[in-house]
């Protein structure tokens, strides 16, 4: 049971940040649907605050359940590291935040204009309300390292550990790069039914864009919660966020 007692604790904080993420994701994605969408929506739970009461329990119960499994997990392959941050960690995942929030922002530039269409524009414009901000940064930046660093990198980390080095006291690096890469190529790939449905097809260039972007910077979340720890790569992830979305507000 002692072994138990930190990833209990770490959910327990974990829930509020949950909570508020699922009440942001719901109000946002309810601002992009239109009113017969949205109508349609609620005329299925009843009203506009089981839409968003649903949402934040599911959001909370995923992030409960892979965040406890998580935890054991990176605690297993000696990835979890106290949670307290650290000059010099803090340090480079601020420049590294600052740099990778820059290139991400250039997607309005770049892509927005090699893309037919104004989809990148106004989805970018669209992810500016507060509500939108919210969303954005504590579901992506929190729950979303949860999923895909914490839960998904650790199991696979562990599995290819168990598999092909099971002789070894410690998971090699090696290891830990390939879950890493792994991990990335899946959350980009879990982005692609809200990509098809955004440009309405998946052409070479629209899927480039969507492991560029979104498997990239996996990479850069990967490598600080394998380096100085799951809480930097949260950091980072909602730094990258509140960078790019700064600067499409003041530059667009």
């Amino acid at each position: 049971m002692r072994n138990l007692k930190k990833p209990l604790l770490f959910v327990l904080a974990l829930l509020p940040v949950a909570l508020l993420s699922g009440y942001f994701v719901a109000m946002y994605q309810l601002e992009l649907y239109d009113q017969e969408t949205v109508a349609e929506i609620i005329s299925q739970v009843g009203s506009k605050g089981s839409v968003v009461i649903i949402a934040a329990i599911q959001t909370m119960f995923l992030a409960g359940v892979l965040g406890f499994i998580g935890y054991v997990l990176s605690d297993k392959i000696g990835l979890m590291k106290p949670f307290r941050l650290e000059k010099h960690a803090l340090t480079r995942t601020l420049i590294l935040s600052l740099i990778f929030g820059i290139i991400f922002s250039l997607d309005y530039w770049t892509f927005g204009k090699w893309i037919p269409g104004n989809e990148i524009q106004d989805a970018a414009m669209a992810g500016l309300t507060p509500y939108g901000w919210g969303a954005a940064i504590l579901y992506g930046g929190i729950i979303e390292e949860i999923m895909l660093r914490l839960f998904a990198m650790s199991l696979i980390a562990l599995i290819l550990w168990k598999v092909f080095y099971r002789k070894n006291e410690t998971v090699p690096v090696g290891i830990l790069m390939a879950s890493n890469v792994i991990a990335a190529l899946l959350f980009a790939a879990g982005h692609l039914p809200a990509t098809a449905v955004l440009f309405g097809e998946l052409t070479p260039i629209v899927l480039f864009r969507c492991f560029l972007l979104n498997g990239a910077f996996g990479l850069l979340f990967g490598w600080l919660y394998r380096k100085y720890g799951i809480q930097y790569a949260m950091a980072s992830h909602a730094l990258l966020h509140i960078i790019s979305k700064t600067i499409w507000t003041v530059f667009t």
